[in-house]
């Protein structure tokens, strides 16, 4: 149900979270999100959330300017203050916010810590499930009548 808390698409993706530090180059931090197949990783300083690097930061700041990836840290092109959201907030709220901030990834963060990231592709996959065994329940009722 798109009534549902985030947390519960957190405990049922059940992924570790990636991470880099500020000083981390671009090069690592891409090297990292190729390796894991993921479009962003959240930049972490002294056990808080200093901001997030994504794919589009390395394509509006990092190739525009020709910054050299294997010098140019992350703490240079990233987002500093990345649109948060915390664990209480609903799949629904969650996909509001995507669209209405054109954000890909939703860090997910209760008395500054970070829990999780949901991202677009999290959210519409769960939204297709959601609907699927609506479809699914609305058949079998339909064929049982």
């Amino acid at each position: 149900m798109n009534d549902e808390p985030v947390t519960k698409l957190l405990d049922q993706k059940g992924e570790s979270l990636e991470s880099v530090t500020p000083e981390t180059t671009v090069m690592e931090a891409v090297r990292r999100m190729n390796e894991r197949r993921i479009g962003s990783v959240l930049v972490m300083e002294d056990g808080r959330l200093a901001g997030i690097f994504t794919e589009r930061d390395v394509l509006t700041r990092v190739v525009p300017q020709q910054m050299d990836p294997t010098r140019t840290p992350v703490a240079e092109v990233m987002t500093r203050q990345p649109v948060i959201i915390p664990p209480t907030t609903t799949i629904e709220e969650a996909m509001m916010v995507v669209t209405g901030t054109r954000r890909r990834h939703l860090p997910v963060v209760q008395d500054g810590k970070v829990l999780g990231m949901v991202s677009i592709g999290d959210l519409t996959r769960w939204v297709v499930r959601d609907q699927q065994r609506t479809i699914d329940d609305l058949f079998d009722y339909v064929r049982r009548a």
